[in-house]
This record gives C-alpha cells, sequence and structure tokens, in this order.
C-alpha cells in the first residue's frame, strides 16, 4: 500500500521517522514535504499535496492512505479535508485511529507531533494502516450523508425523533 505523507516543522521528526517505519513494514511511502527543518513553514503545501496524492491515487484505484503531521495536528486536517474525496481524521489514540477507519472509511490521519511520543504516533498510525473499514450499513449511510453534501450543499432531511421537537 502506498502511503502519502505531509508535515509542518513540528511533525518533521515524526515524519521522517515513519518514512523508514513504513518501508520496514512492507509500505511505499511518498514524501511531500518538508525535507529540511524551517520553523517558518506552512503546513498547507505540504498536507494539501499528500492529501491530493492519496485522492489521486484512490480515483486510478491504486491502494493510498495518507499521514499529516503538526503540532497539534488540527490545521494539518482541516487542510487535508478540503481536498475532495478525503476524509482525514485526527487521531490522539489507538482507539480513535481505529474508529477513523471502522466508521469512517477516513483516507487520512493526523497527528499532533507535540502532543505524544514518537512511539505512540506511530502506534496509532499503524492501527489506522491495519484497520479495515467495517461497511456497517450505518456507517456507509453517515458517509453517503456527507458526500451528498458536498456535491449538493443540501443538509440530510432530519430523522422523525428530531421533527417531533424537545417537548414530545
Amino acid at each position: 500500500m502506498r502511503v502519502h505523507l505531509g508535515s509542518d516543522h513540528a511533525g518533521l521528526e515524526l515524519k521522517d521517522h515513519l518514512m523508514t517505519w513504513l518501508v520496514d513494514h512492507g509500505y511505499e511511502p511518498v514524501d511531500h514535504g518538508p525535507f529540511v527543518y524551517d520553523a517558518l513553514d506552512d503546513y498547507p503545501c505540504f498536507c494539501l499535496r499528500a492529501a491530493e496524492g492519496v485522492a489521486g491515487d484512490q480515483a486510478e484505484g491504486i491502494e493510498s492512505l495518507g499521514v499529516v503531521i503538526g503540532g497539534s495536528g488540527n490545521g494539518e486536517q482541516i487542510s487535508a479535508n478540503k481536498v475532495e474525496g478525503i476524509r482525514c481524521a485526527l487521531v490522539w489514540s489507538e482507539e480513535t485511529a481505529a474508529l477513523a477507519r471502522e466508521h469512517n472509511d477516513a483516507n487520512v490521519v493526523s497527528v499532533g507531533g507535540r502532543m505524544h511520543s514518537v512511539d505512540d504516533m506511530t502506534r496509532f498510525v499503524e492501527v489506522f494502516l491495519t484497520t479495515p473499514f467495517s461497511h456497517d450499513e450505518r456507517h456507509v449511510r453517515r458517509i453517503g450523508q456527507v458526500s451528498t453534501y458536498d456535491e449538493t450543499k443540501e443538509l440530510p432531511p432530519l430523522p422523525e425523533s428530531a421533527l417531533r421537537g424537545p417537548d414530545a
């Protein structure tokens, strides 16, 4: 499986570590930068490219996921989610990494390089990469609602329980 990576200066150490870890575990990493430490670099230029790489691969039928890394992972997640076809989840535990794949079919994961140890973050990425999407009907339905909104900008219909109001 191909794994696209992008970060900023705060995620550079983890990204470089993951490049080696991925090769050692049979993955094909694609490094979208940065390649040197620059405290003034901007994460969107690297994270958008990583997300575009995943989206492009998946459109061509190539098995591919992505990892974006920053200080907190928040801005990196926001950037990646701007790319059409990307569902990027911010993870901070093994459980959130597994749920990102199982429930949300996330294709990019975001981690905070200043929030956890390199060993913990590596484990989060490993769980993300090895956990399959569950294909449960409720999760497929929810992802479909978000995808439809992306395309049409029409809100999904409210469930019956919401139509009765709080006094029902």
